[in-house]
């Protein structure tokens, strides 16, 4: 058998099917939350942002159950991102979920495993990515937030509770199932004449064929039910918390991410684009270095801040990108070489502010030497480096070591964090220092990643 074969059965027999439902919870109960499917959530409405996430984890079909609002649904889908997996559409006037009919017409659609989601919640893509991992023959899985005692009554909205034999859980409104059980679900919803999850559930929970993925076990597996505005501010948190580059230093973490999602908030309540926010970080940086140019104290101090600004800006058109789902190799491209032309221009700005200063002096080509050396340490190393993206992409690293070795090169020291060098030398009135600095800095860090990205690291493709 070939291998294209064996994928394309395992996917078919994984969970690639996820079912939505936008008016009613999991149990059939009517979603009465102040938040409808339309409402935004960080540049995104709540039902296009739960599908964006499902085809980004890897779900590869797509079943509507709508009531009424289908044809506003149907709208908010063909705005922004583009929806490249296959959705259709089951009016629930058509389809009622406790008719027995509807489930085994559901389960004629799924192969292997199928989600079931409702529509009043956000969740990260990697919770959904491990439900994928996690399934297992002939089990359901159900979402947990936390165990409770068995004596607390039903929250009245957002959450559903489960009697268990570890106690009573609060579940998300994501479960999944097996396919060849909903058909099953269904011949028991025509004799309780009610949804048949629940009683489904407590059934494969008494035949220990209930898993339980609970979200405190790991941070970056979220659930955020939303039922008013203090739920829908507490989900904006975590969607901004858990953003972040794989290339940020230390300065992007713990600084600049705090002030890039102010910045985000307002490009996203003005419709800016990342490619947009990028173009607008790479004018505040060249600022900077015409600024840098001019040689005086004052000009450097200001200068320094607004490349700090610019840095600022940097983070937040990546943050803008996730958070719309519009991310783009060329957006992701733009960003690498307006970054590169900014640190450029930077170091040629500093270079002809320290000429100026020292222009009657006997060692005034020094800075300019300097700066262009700075300046060709960081072509070379921006050429490496795109490579070394390359070579992580198609997994030619030759050993471990080596891929190691330029993950640590790359997290660790190819990172903005030198803009509070820049800095910390304008408020000392020593720009010529930096000069040394990067000119030293930029050429050894070309060398190190050409050492990286020798011959004998990489296999051939």
């Amino acid at each position: 058998m070939s291998e294209r074969l064996i994928h394309k059965q395992a996917d078919l027999q994984g969970l690639s099917t996820a079912i939505l439902l936008p008016s009613v919870d999991l149990f059939g109960a009517p979603v009465r939350n102040a938040l409808s499917p339309l409402t935004q959530v960080v540049g995104i409405g709540l039902f296009q942002r739960t599908v964006l996430t499902l085809q980004r984890a890897g779900i590869r079909q797509l079943i509507v159950l709508a009531g009424s609002d289908e044809e506003q649904l149907k709208q908010a889908l063909g705005r922004g991102p583009r929806i490249t997996i296959p959705v259709r559409w089951m009016p629930i006037r058509e389809f009622p979920l406790d008719d027995p009919r509807t489930w085994e017409a559901l389960a004629a659609e799924v192969r292997g495993f199928c989600l079931l989601s409702g529509v009043a919640g956000v969740f990260s893509r990697s919770l959904i990515e491990q439900l994928r991992q996690d399934i297992q023959q002939g089990q359901a899985i159900v979402v947990a937030h936390k165990t409770v005692r068995h004596d607390i009554a039903p929250h009245p909205a957002g959450f559903s509770r489960l009697s268990l034999a570890t106690g009573v859980v609060e579940i998300a409104d994501l479960v999944v199932l097996p396919a060849a059980l909903l058909g099953a679900a269904g011949r028991s919803a025509n004799e309780a004449g009610t949804i048949p999850i629940r009683p489904w559930l407590e059934g494969a929970a008494a035949d220990g064929r209930l898993r339980v993925l609970s979200t405190g076990s790991n941070p970056s597996h979220w659930y955020q039910d939303l039922r008013d505005i203090g739920d829908l501010r507490t989900a904006e948190r975590k969607l901004f918390a858990s953003l972040k580059s794989d290339f940020e230093g230390i300065v992007d973490r713990y600084f600049n991410r705090g002030l890039s999602r102010r910045f985000t908030r307002v490009f996203l309540a003005i419709g800016l684009s990342p490619n947009s926010v990028t173009m607008l970080a790479t004018m505040v940086g060249l600022a900077a270095a015409a600024g840098f140019g001019l040689g005086t104290y004052a000009a450097g101090r200001a200068s320094a801040l607004l490349f700090q600004l610019a840095a600022v800006i940097y983070c937040s058109d990546g943050e803008v990108a996730r958070l719309t789902f519009t991310e783009s190799a060329f957006g992701a491209w733009l960003d690498i070489v307006m970054d590169n032309v900014v640190h450029m221009a930077i170091f040629g700005g500093i270079a002809m502010g320290a000429y100026a200063r020292a222009a009657d002096t006997p060692s005034a080509w020094m800075p300019l030497a300097l700066g262009a050396a700075a300046i060709v340490g960081n072509v070379l190393s921006f050429v490496l480096v795109s490579k070394a993206q390359r070579i992580k992409a198609a997994s030619r690293w030759r050993m471990p070591t080596h891929a190691a070795w330029s993950d640590f090169m790359l997290k660790n020291v190819a990172s903005r964090d030198f803009t509070v060098v820049v800095l910390f030398f304008a408020i000392l009135g020593k720009l010529d220092w930096f000069l040394w600095i990067a000119a030293a800095g930029s050429i050894v860090f070309a060398a190190v990643m050409l050492w990286v990205v020798r011959p004998s690291a990489v296999t051939r493709a």
